[in-house]
């Protein structure tokens, strides 16, 4: 067992790897055809890591700020070998990631200094966004924490059942009203209430519009100074939700949301079933917000704690997982 696989968990490890399967296998065998047959790294050889970044999902702005910290090097060192290139690429890549704050969600500890923790939860429907709630909710109630969860998005009556039978199938606690119901008012009851059982986490659900971005700015303002009406230091996050499946679109929908909120953290989802896992290099390094969980799958344990290390380690890891 390396390194890696003692700092994150050797099961940990299996399924990241296994969730970046499809994007690697792309990237790699781009970027193995991208310097065959040469020695040094040339404008072909370039060229080729071009498309390969950019077939991954990694954005054409963070692909040329990728070739060009790679063009400096070549210019430093006229013989730099296509050997060396994974290991200057892997680099390269890993210093674009944004470092998580150093109380991070490592092991699904919590900051200590306040409680309950209060998260918001945005993002546009579909993406995963209550998926994720109810994996954060059971990894933290795993990991010794209690939990209860708000149904703030009484938009849609669907968005609150759903919430509901992940609150059961976790055996958490839930504060929801009506379809229709103000937002506020659901998130200002769920702090207050999280408060009075001395819960550790308070995670909130909000709606995910963004036809009106007005609105959409409006509504998470008022949960966000309801909230502090209870909690004058809270929300402690705000976790933007982004389905990495869909590439640049998540990318769009990451500039709406930071515009219309101060969005503290992202969650990728949906890696394992896309090519387009370069995607989060292009979030992270165009907004300059940490990634802190990623999706690799359906199950309740296939949400993990992002940790840049491994990550980029699984992106170039050319063993096939068992």
């Amino acid at each position: 067992m390396g390194f890696l696989d003692k700092l994150f968990g050797k099961k940990e490890k299996e399924s990241l790897d296994q969730g970046l399967q499809k994007t690697k296998e792309g990237f790699l065998s781009k970027l193995t055809k991208a310097i065959a047959g040469k020695s040094t790294v040339d404008e072909e050889v370039l060229d080729n890591l071009e498309d390969a970044l950019v077939s991954a999902d990694v954005g054409i702005d963070t692909t040329v700020a990728i070739i060009r910290q790679i063009e400096k090097r070549v210019a430093k060192d006229k013989y730099l070998g296509t050997g060396e290139l994974n290991k200057i690429l892997q680099e390269e890549i890993e210093a674009m990631l944004v470092d998580a704050p150093e109380q991070s969600y490592r092991d699904f500890t919590v900051p200590s200094g306040h409680k309950p923790h209060v998260i918001l939860v945005v993002g546009v429907n579909g993406v995963g966004k209550t998926t994720t709630i109810g994996k954060l909710a059971y990894n933290f109630k795993k990991a010794g924490k209690s939990v209860l969860l708000g149904a703030a998005d009484t938009f849609r009556a669907a968005a609150v059942d759903q919430l509901t039978i992940w609150s059961e199938r976790v055996g958490v606690p839930i504060v929801k009203q009506g379809m229709g119901s103000d937002p506020g008012a659901v998130a200002f009851d769920t702090v207050q209430s999280g408060v009075a059982r001395g819960a550790d986490v308070v995670i909130i659900d909000t709606a995910g519009r963004l036809h009106n971005k007005a609105y959409l700015m409006e509504e998470l303002s008022k949960i966000s100074r309801v909230v502090k009406k209870i909690m004058p230091d809270a929300p402690h996050e705000v976790l933007l939700v982004l389905d990495g499946s869909t590439g640049q679109n998540a990318l769009e929908q990451a500039r709406q949301f930071t515009a219309a909120t101060e969005v503290s953290a992202l969650a990728i989802t949906k890696l394992d079933g896309t090519a387009k896992g370069g995607v989060v290099l292009a979030i992270a390094n165009q907004f300059k917000i940490p990634v802190k969980f990623i999706g690799v799958g359906e199950k309740m344990e296939d949400l993990l704690v992002f940790d840049k290390h491994e990550f980029v380690d699984s992106l170039f890891n050319l063993e096939r997982p068992a």
